[in-house]
């Protein structure tokens, strides 16, 4: 490693990890929107809209335990800020087209760094808790297309799926 400036902002100019100080950066409101899906036998899907599953109530508690993940994203991912006063809400529609359950977080905050890593966690989280209470249905559902939607706030600015957010070196301006 050279003695200067690392490129990474989460390596110091030795290359060991180090938490990024934002102390600095100007309090701006910020939303994340993530997604994602389960899919699963459709008679897995049906027993869950019976409320026939084992161990209860799938959707609510696949959104609970989405937001309770969101909230604690900084202690699960290394270098990741604990953000306090964050707002996330986790939406569960079932879809027989799939056949499945889409997952939707929107995590917002007044803050000086983002919230997408609350949004994505948030999204995982609630479908891994709807593929553990659903798994003696079925094991061989697949969670897919956790993504990143839209994010609003900070330094770049607004940024929709299908896009490079303004600033991105790799966008050209």
């Amino acid at each position: 490693m050279t003695d200067g400036p690392s490129p990474l902002t989460h390596l110091d100019s030795r290359g060991r990890p180090r938490m990024v100080d934002v102390s600095e950066k100007p309090e701006t409101h910020r939303t994340a929107v993530a997604r994602g899906w389960i899919r699963m036998e459709a008679a897995t899907l049906e027993a869950v809209l019976a409320g026939e599953a084992p161990k209860g109530s799938v959707l609510a508690a696949g959104e609970l335990a989405g937001i309770m993940a969101g909230k604690r994203t900084g202690e699960l991912i290394p270098l990741c800020h604990i953000l306090p006063a964050v707002g996330i809400g986790v939406a569960l529609t079932p879809d027989r087209e799939l056949p499945g359950i889409r997952a939707e977080a929107t995590a917002r905050i007044a803050g000086s760094t983002g919230v997408e890593m609350e949004a994505l966690t948030a999204v995982a989280v609630a479908l891994l808790t709807i593929y553990d209470m659903t798994k003696a249905l079925d094991r061989g559902m697949r969670i897919e297309g956790i993504e990143l939607v839209s994010k609003e706030g900070g330094r770049t600015g607004p940024w929709t799926a299908g896009q490079r957010p303004q600033g991105d070196p790799s966008s050209g301006a």
